[in-house]
């Protein structure tokens, strides 16, 4: 495998701690890559798009190691880790949307023996970035089984297997609705930064017109990426709307936005109605509770709960 080249000063420290990691690795495996800042504030939104079928990731499993892990957000407990690709000399190539399962040999200690746990990410970096990847991870702790460890335990310069499979191509870009609204919840957050690449980057195809975003965390401090997203909202006024619902923020807190759950009163008041017909379509994205109340369960083509109960089709619902 080719490596990148990771001696400019932005990342000569992260280098050095990779080289360390990595003694058996040659001089031969390093190579250039597309500078991409992993500051969530500093990234801006790039249209790349590449049809399925092309990604690096195969149906086999890769090792490919740990590059940079940052932390991010409010709450201390978001990373944005940065992986190489099998070839640095080459993008991901992963269509939009579509997502990658990771895999590692994990402690259960239920069961008293290591075993293979398999989680599905989506990348947060676009196909413009040569030679690596990047995750937007939230440490769950205890809780969280590979969460934890990609945040907490794994080295810079240590491994993690990926694959991509054809399950794991969703709705494609470019989208042909000229209003889109997002729905997401906590990790959900990720498959809809990759929508919003392609419909708000320079070159976007998308017929998209308007995008207005609903996001929903327990506090200020869960918000994940918000740094980003709030970038796009204020590169793109006009045609981009993010919101954050808090559902626990304490009371007396400096956050002035939306409290409780998504609901029927703010999808009325945020996103495009259902009378638009096939000029609009709704992205769903989050914990299994937030599909059985907003639209029904994830495997269930019929829209019902609140989405349903507001006239939307399951031509105007997508479910990631």
């Amino acid at each position: 495998r080719v490596l990148p080249n990771y001696t400019t000063s932005t990342y000569r420290t992260s280098f050095q701690l990779f080289q360390q990691h990595t003694s058996s690795l040659t001089k031969s495996f390093l190579s250039t890559m597309t500078d991409y800042p992993m500051i969530l504030s500093e990234r801006p939104a790039v249209c790349s798009l590449v049809p399925p079928g092309v990604c690096q990731f195969t149906p086999t499993f890769q090792s490919v190691p740990l590059l940079e892990r940052i932390p991010c957000g409010a709450g201390g407990t978001s990373f944005v880790l940065r992986f190489a690709l099998p070839d640095a000399t080459k993008a991901m190539d992963l269509s939009t949307c579509a997502c990658v399962l990771a895999k590692a040999e994990l402690m259960d200690d239920t069961k008293g023996e290591v075993v293979d746990v398999i989680r599905p990410y989506t990348p947060i970096s676009a196909n413009n970035q040569v030679g690596c990847f990047d995750l937007l991870i939230k440490d769950y702790g205890e809780g969280g089984y590979m969460s934890k460890y990609l945040c907490e335990d794994l080295p810079i310069g240590g491994t993690v297997d990926f694959k991509h499979i054809d399950f794991n191509v969703k709705i494609q870009a470019p989208f042909k609705h000229k209003k889109i609204g997002i729905i997401a919840g906590g990790t959900g957050i990720t498959p809809m930064m990759q929508a919003l690449h392609a419909i708000l980057g320079e070159g976007s195809e998308s017929a998209t017109e308007e995008v207005s975003f609903l996001y929903g965390s327990r506090e200020s401090d869960d918000i994940l990426g918000g740094e980003m997203l709030q970038a796009w909202a204020e590169a793109h006024k006009g045609k981009f709307t993010h919101v954050d619902v808090l559902s626990n923020e304490p009371e007396g807190s400096e956050y002035e936005g939306e409290r409780g759950f998504i609901d029927k009163a703010k999808i009325e008041k945020y996103l495009p109605a259902a009378s638009g017909g096939d000029d609009v379509m709704i992205f769903v994205c989050g914990p299994p509770i937030m599909y059985k109340i907003l639209c029904g369960p994830r495997d269930q083509k019929e829209i019902t709960g609140v989405l349903g109960a507001m006239g939307y089709t399951s031509s105007q619902v997508f479910k990631f």
